[in-house]
């Protein structure tokens, strides 16, 4: 049979648990050489089959209705003690009515009262009773448990996932901004050079739009994006602009997160290139340092005491998307290099299936 739901898994413990109790009772029936007969001994097997299913299952009821298994388990295991109390009190209780009803006594010749023969039965039912409800809580408690932490990682999956698509949503507006003010520049002092920074433009948006599918691109695409980002900003800035680029060929292949590089070269013109009366340089590295990829940009300017988080949105969007993706794995960091040099720096774990 297959078991298709927590219910029927529950009726088959039931059935199969108490079954194996009455195997337990003509066990000791046989083995102690009790003075009974079969079909007594069958009936008083029986008795107790259907009993325990019956008051268990009345336990099981109250502990549901209860909410029992949604409560703190230090609050809950003195209501758990006293529900076996009472349930191995009511299990003796029908057990001894029903013996009697049925004739089922076994007689030793001992004259002894209603009252010690319920005590003593319901100390003896309470070692079953005991089992059945630390394996039905314990047992709820764990599918709890999973169910919470499954539900908490989908939980953190969503939220990185809404995280990442609202940094991406706030990451092509702002460079579209930048580029737009670019081009205006260009549109009444050169024509031409407006035309040319507009196909410019164009295709970064193409690239930047492709990028926005995916969480990670390579960086040999990613720097397709800078460069015709650059080309753009060349247009507007001319012999104030130099760019340079060390990149190592067998970085290449490495994946980046989408518009990350563009991001820090955006940075490094906004807030370097463009504040220097004599312009400046623009440096993109791409190297391995150990166990990392080592992607830095750096560029003519100051940090005048610059933190992340307090210069726009661009490079804070780079901490956040780096501990999403990454966890503690990748780094960001942003310092002042050979006097008059930036460079901002990110280190992702290198990926062992391409280096």
């Amino acid at each position: 049979m297959q078991i298709r739901s927590p219910k029927y898994l529950y009726w088959i413990l039931q059935v199969s648990g108490w079954g194996l109790v009455g195997v337990i009772m003509w066990f000791f029936a046989h083995t102690y050489q009790v003075d009974i007969s079969g079909s007594k001994l069958i009936k008083r097997i029986a008795v107790v089959f259907v009993s325990g299913i019956l008051v268990t299952h009345l336990l099981r009821i109250v502990i549901k209705q209860g909410g029992w298994m949604m409560q703190p388990i230090e609050k809950v295991i003195p209501k758990l003690a006293l529900g076996i109390v009472m349930t191995s009190m009511l299990f003796s209780f029908i057990v001894l009515e029903a013996i009697a009803f049925f004739k089922l006594s076994i007689e030793n010749g001992k004259n002894i009262s209603y009252l010690r023969k319920l005590a003593g039965y319901t100390i003896d039912n309470s070692m079953f009773i005991l089992p059945w409800v630390l394996i039905y809580y314990f047992y709820h408690f764990f599918q709890k448990s999973r169910k919470q932490q499954m539900d908490t990682l989908k939980m953190e999956s969503l939220i990185k996932e809404l995280e990442l698509k609202t940094i991406k949503a706030h990451i092509n507006p702002h460079f579209i901004f930048n580029s737009l003010n670019s081009i205006r520049a260009l549109v009444v002092e050169n024509p031409e050079r407006a035309r040319a920074a507009v196909t410019e433009l164009s295709n970064i948006l193409r690239s930047s739009m492709q990028a926005d599918k995916v969480e990670t691109v390579t960086l040999e695409r990613e720097l397709g994006i800078v460069k015709d980002y650059l080309a753009l900003e060349n247009m507007r800035f001319e012999d104030r602009l130099k760019i340079e680029y060390e990149v190592d060929e067998d970085t290449l292949d490495q994946p980046v997160p989408p518009m990350m590089l563009q991001t820090l070269v955006e940075n490094a013109i906004k807030h370097g290139i463009s504040k220097q009366i004599k312009g400046g340089v623009v440096k993109v590295i791409s190297d391995f340092k150990g166990d990392y990829h080592e992607l830095a940009v750096q560029n003519t300017g100051y940090l005048n005491g610059y933190t992340i988080g307090n210069e726009g949105f661009g490079l804070s969007s780079t901490t956040n998307r780096l501990s999403l993706l990454y966890g503690d794995k990748a780094k960001f960091e942003i310092k002042q290099i050979n006097g008059s040099m930036v460079e901002a720096k990110v280190l992702l774990p290198v990926s062992p299936y391409i280096k």
